[in-house]
């Protein structure tokens, strides 16, 4: 957890601005209340603002459909799939979710599945290995979206706007706000700089003495282009692919092709695929608290692939990934899917270079800016944790 010692008692707290309600923003908002409730007083409790440019938050990504004839749901993790807590600090942290039984350990069994060649021949699936609980990985339930708003929900001095798109920050003029009093401008150990930010319509979103870009690194190139911004050239350091998410359901166990069928030797709950265009495959029916769903299969697509064909028209992508699905799970007329989808993540995975120090995240401290997000790290969910640890950390230590 972030340290409360690292904060002096006598630092007010600031009001923040934080662009992007996936994970990286709802944790960052989380930690700056926690530790804005150690060094504050109840008259003076922490001002933060979310600007969320879709209709809900959370990076944990969920569609259903619903049967009409049944009323049981399709559900499909199109998003994350599920994530790791490797260092301590985060395990501490996710743990209250895990008593209520809102996050839990998915002790999936995975294959190796090479799909069969133009022989006609099925499948071929090994055995790779099982999550257990010594390496954990998490799910949230009923569904991945839970924990996200539940993270929301539980924000006390955070205010979400939703469906609003903040304008690029060029635009900005940082300079003292006329509004702000003698004492406010001592308070902030005498920094008189403000930012107003602005909606793309040029409406005032209000003025900040912290503004934090969580959003991917492409966009954060956008918000911040010309602006001035001191780091502004390491935006771009992180390489990012896309990733296209195909969702399959059927309408009953018993229409399932004999590759996903849980009678089958081995059984499995994840594939690793060796395909030039499919990753993995995950049944979403046989996850913990999930087994009053319809048949429900996501299936993630190659990175190199999907950034290869990420401008290609979306009826023709999901074309591909239907017929290398078909390919890989083996399914014929009588077998096919009920129900398909498609979604494309236009900034999905950072990709790793082992050699290379991670980016961590950027900040001007004169303008008071900060960019962040799990792009800034690892790329995957506990990263969302430690940059905002590390965000909170700065902005309390001014």
């Amino acid at each position: 957890m972030t340290d409360p010692a690292l904060y002096s008692n006598e630092i007010s707290a600031p009001k923040v601005a934080i662009i992007g309600g996936g994970l990286t923003g709802l944790l960052t908002a989380t930690l700056l209340e926690r530790a804005s409730n150690q060094t504050s007083t109840p008259s003076n409790p922490p001002q933060i603002a979310i600007f969320e440019k879709s209709r809900s938050v959370g990076r944990l990504a969920t569609r259903y459909r619903s049967d009409s004839k049944t009323g049981k749901n399709w559900q499909w993790s199109f998003g994350a799939q599920f994530f790791t807590a490797k260092t301590a600090d985060f395990r501490q942290f996710i743990a209250p979710w895990l008593d209520s039984g809102l996050l839990q350990p998915w002790c999936a069994e995975v294959v190796e599945l090479t799909p069969p060649d133009d022989s006609g021949r099925s499948p071929n699936i090994l055995s790779k290995e099982q999550w257990d609980a010594v390496y954990a990985r998490y799910i949230s339930t009923p569904k991945m979206t839970s924990w996200g708003r539940e993270l929301a929900a539980a924000l006390q001095h955070t205010t979400i706007v939703f469906k609003t798109r903040v304008a690029p920050l060029a635009q900005y003029l940082h300079h003292q706000n006329p509004q702000q009093s003698q004492h406010q401008t001592q308070t902030y150990n005498q920094n008189t700089k403000q930012t107003e930010l602005f909606d793309e319509t040029g409406a005032s979103l209000g003025w900040f003495d912290w503004v934090i870009c969580t959003a991917p690194n492409g966009q954060a190139v956008e918000l911040m282009a010309n602006s001035g911004f001191a780091q502004q050239a390491k935006i771009a350091k992180p390489n990012m692919q896309a990733c296209y998410t195909l969702m399959l359901g059927w309408n009953d166990v018993q229409k399932l092709p004999e590759t996903l069928k849980s009678q089958l030797v081995p059984q499995w709950d994840v594939a690793y695929v060796n395909s030039p265009v499919l990753d993995r495959v995950f049944i979403e029916h046989q996850k913990p608290a999930h087994d009053e769903l319809l048949p429900s299969v996501t299936i993630h697509a190659r990175n190199d692939w999907s950034e290869a064909d990420v401008d290609e028209g979306m009826e023709s992508v999901k074309e591909k990934l239907l017929q290398s699905a078909k390919q890989a799970l083996n399914w014929g007329d009588d077998s096919a899917p009920s129900q398909t989808d498609c979604h494309r993540w236009r900034y999905a995975a950072t990709i790793v270079d082992r050699d290379t120090e991670e980016l961590g995240i950027l900040i001007d401290e004169t303008k008071q800016w900060i960019v962040s997000g799990d792009w800034c790290a690892k790329g995957n969910i506990e990263s969302c944790y430690r940059m905002a640890q590390h965000t909170v950390e700065a902005i309390f230590k001014q």
